[in-house]
């Protein structure tokens, strides 16, 4: 009777050992299901982020606008990039502008790189900025335009250029409709440079 109590027992302590090793295995197996569909769920939230993120560029992009005089600003660029903290602005790439003025002469503006607002269309130039209007041409590193300021304030490295002269100078500020400039320096002891392009004198 002892001897099949402890058959009893040792049958009963191996199913027990066989419980504990399918539970084991069945919850490894379970757990490993689980890490695997969080990391594919992880992996297509990466995918769909991406997809977002690459969504926000452009290709040749184009914006106009007119204000209330009839003065009209068109903006061309190879490529433009939405700002997500900010839909309004976007970052533009070899940009082309121009501005067709009712009483005056238009003016066409070139830069490697822009900052168009899509709400007051107002535009930051930067790099290799080119601004030509009649025989008049404006070089500098970084040019800012307002509509509602109705004027450009043009700086870094500038230099203006006609028939006559070349003047180089820190900061352009030009009205766009009577193209009066002021031309200064930033600091008071440095002097406008002009340099007569006939003969070469300062």
């Amino acid at each position: 009777m002892k001897i099949k109590k402890k058959y009893i027992f040792i049958i009963f302590f191996l199913f027990l050992i066989l419980g504990i090793v399918f539970f084991n295995n069945f919850k490894i197996k379970d757990i490993s299901e689980v890490k695997i569909k969080i990391e594919n769920k992880n992996k297509e939230i990466i995918e769909d982020e991406e997809s977002v993120s690459s969504s926000n560029t452009l290709d040749g992009v184009s914006y106009s606008s007119k204000d209330l005089k009839g003065n009209e600003y068109l903006i061309f660029a190879d490529r433009g990039e939405i700002d997500f903290s900010n839909k309004d602005i976007i970052f533009l790439t070899k940009v082309r502008a121009l501005i067709k003025l009712i009483n005056s002469n238009n003016i066409e503006i070139t830069s490697e790189f822009g900052k168009y607002n899509a709400n007051n269309f107002d535009t930051i130039f930067s790099k290799n900025v080119i601004v030509t209007y009649l025989d008049n041409k404006i070089e500098s590193e970084y040019l800012d335009f307002s509509i509602d300021r109705n004027s450009m304030i043009i700086t870094k490295e500038v230099v203006f250029t006609n028939l006559e002269n070349t003047l180089k100078a820190d900061v352009i500020e030009m009205n766009l409709d009577t193209k009066d400039s002021k031309v200064y320096m930033h600091q008071n002891r440095d002097k406008v440079i002009i340099i007569n392009n006939k003969n070469g004198d300062n």
